[in-house]
């Protein structure tokens, strides 16, 4: 195994694509990078997910361009991590609003963050001296929150642990439409490294019984439909559980972490191998689940030793 993340040689520039998801919704979608949504209210426009930097943010002002020329006066941020948060500075808004939780994550974590992402995926950080420095909110909240854009609504909820501690969602009662961040992908990996297993589908469940239309994922394309919907809920379920069973299953007879990096490439390859940064996601979802099946329930700060550390474990 080379010593090298797989998404350090990826630098592809992907296609993007701006899909209307309900009336004055869009979702920003790249084939697997980092999605943003668009809620276009009365007056104003709220932009869910900043990008990685303030270059990559202007693509997506270029697109909301296209489609209205309201002011930016929101930025929604549903967790902590760099390739979402570090562009937010772009869209010039009055408000950045974070969940409490995902606030104290930046506090806790959000510098080794950023140097970790940044060396695993440097595509992803194109004009990264652009970036002013960590994004902090102005706004926040604990469980429940309700922005008005002069009529619209958009719902702002903590539904429950999954791809961080802090994830929200974001819902517009009005086209029953839902901003999910990457709690749901379609055909892309979900990246585990941060996240909690074992509550993972209970959160999946809350956001089945809002009964949604469409969702705007964290990555993979625009899911339009109850059937598109469905489908992604349940093939993030698949692949949160086909990763994390065989890793109990090793764990509990204190087998190492190279034993449960095989057993989940057994289980995982055949379903998911063809799925966006599949190979970049799978040791830090190993990992992580390895450290949940033995008792560690507050994913450990990943940093840029720590990485290479865990190459050399998954080696064995």
């Amino acid at each position: 195994m080379a010593k090298t993340f797989a998404s350090q040689g990826d630098m592809t520039e992907k296609k993007i694509s701006f899909d209307e998801v309900g009336r004055d919704l869009w979702a920003f979608t790249a084939e697997g990078d980092p999605n943003s949504g668009v809620i276009i209210g009365d007056d104003s426009v709220m932009i869910v997910e900043a990008q990685a930097t303030p270059l990559l943010a202007a693509k997506v002002i270029e697109k909301v361009r296209s489609v209205t020329d309201k002011p930016i006066s929101h930025v929604v941020l549903t967790h902590y991590h760099a390739v979402r948060v570090l562009g937010a500075s772009a869209y010039e808004a009055d408000q950045i609003i974070m969940g409490e939780t995902a606030r104290g994550m930046v506090a806790e974590r959000g510098q080794e963050d950023w140097d970790s992402e940044f060396q695993r995926f440097p595509r992803l950080f194109e004009g990264h001296e652009s970036i002013p420095g960590l994004t902090w909110p102005t706004t926040t909240f604990s469980d429940t929150m309700t922005v008005y854009l002069g009529n619209r609504r958009v719902d702002l909820m903590h539904l429950g642990r999954a791809h961080t501690a802090g994830d929200i969602v974001i819902h517009v009662p009005d086209e029953n439409v839902m901003f999910t961040g990457d709690i749901v992908e379609d055909h892309s990996a979900c990246y585990c490294g941060d996240g909690y297993f074992n509550e993972w589908g209970h959160t999946l469940d809350n956001i089945a019984a809002f009964d949604v239309d469409a969702i705007a994922p964290g990555r993979g394309a625009a899911l339009v439909g109850k059937v598109a919907v469905e489908r992604a809920i349940e093939s993030t379920r698949d692949f949160v559980d086909s990763t994390y069973d065989p890793v109990a299953r090793i764990a509990a007879r204190g087998g190492t972490l190279k034993e449960a990096w095989d057993a989940v490439r057994d289980a995982c390859d055949p379903k998911f191998k063809d799925y966006a940064i599949y190979e970049h996601c799978l040791p830090f979802n190993v990992a992580r689940a390895y450290d949940e099946a033995r008792g560690i329930e507050h994913p450990r700060i990943w940093t840029a030793q720590r990485d290479l550390d865990m190459w050399e474990a998954l080696q064995g």
